[in-house]
């Protein structure tokens, strides 16, 4: 027997549905006409949306996106997920064998995003914020999600435009380097003096799920493939890969 709802909610829950399944901020007419329903009855539902978070609408444009608390909600949702989960479970002892910032990153709506951190155990270290989205071509997870995913994916978060003009020769070369030696690194490129490496995570059937990434100062951070912290996130990245079923062994 079906339960009784609030219709109210329903029809307003249609605008936030529009705006997740466009991926983008939208104009008050655009988003009213993928809700099915006009501006003028669309519109309180949007000021009640902002007053909760839900929404925000930027000044300059005047167009609506989803807001903070809407950010807040994706991210508690992906850290219940059980490869998130598990690979939580991991990064405390993996931060303390690195000596680096450890993090977990996922793909969301505008690139990779990071749902998950563990600060180094040394008095000096690089830290990560939860939501933060990561450069794609300037950080190593930005790198490892674009070398696994499909690049219509990777293109439909960048806009198509510019997914296409960051997937040049040299790009797809480095890639193509990535995916050969199971992990990505990334060194001063995001921001100066301070370095990254992350390894991949995948399901059994070769999707590429999370990355876990290391991030600390240049200075103080070996980032080669024979180094401790590079040889240490591949492992830890391939057991839990191995925990989910999938291969130890990386999808090429």
């Amino acid at each position: 027997m079906s339960q009784r709802g609030i219709q109210s909610i329903e029809v307003g829950g249609r605008l936030l549905l529009a705006l997740a399944e466009h991926g983008r901020p939208l104009a008050l007419k655009d988003l009213a006409l993928a809700a099915g329903m006009s501006p003028p009855k669309a519109h309180p539902y949007l000021v009640s949306f902002g007053k909760l978070g839900l929404i925000v609408q930027d000044g300059a444009s005047g167009r609506y996106g989803l807001g903070p608390l809407a950010l807040q909600l994706g991210l508690i949702s992906l850290q219940q997920d059980e490869p998130v989960r598990l690979a939580t479970a991991r990064l405390a002892d993996l931060a303390q064998a690195i000596g680096q910032t450890v993090a977990i990153a996922v793909w969301g709506t505008h690139g990779p995003t990071i749902v998950r951190t563990e600060e180094a155990p040394s008095p000096v270290h690089v830290t990560m914020r939860h939501g933060a989205v990561m450069s794609l071509r300037g950080t190593a997870s930005g790198r490892l999600f674009a070398a696994h995913l499909p690049r219509e994916v990777v293109k439909a978060a960048l806009g198509k435009a510019a997914g296409s003009a960051v997937f040049d020769k040299a790009f797809e070369q480095e890639l193509a380097a990535i995916r050969a030696a199971g992990f990505s690194h990334a060194v001063d490129s995001a921001v100066p003096g301070v370095s990254g490496l992350a390894a991949p995570v995948f399901n059994a059937t070769g999707t590429l799920l999370l990355s876990l990434t290391a991030i600390g100062a240049t200075a103080s951070f070996d980032t080669r493939a024979t180094a401790v912290a590079a040889r240490t996130l591949k492992r830890c990245a391939a057991e839990l890969t191995a925990q989910l079923g999938a291969s130890q062994t990386a999808p090429r």
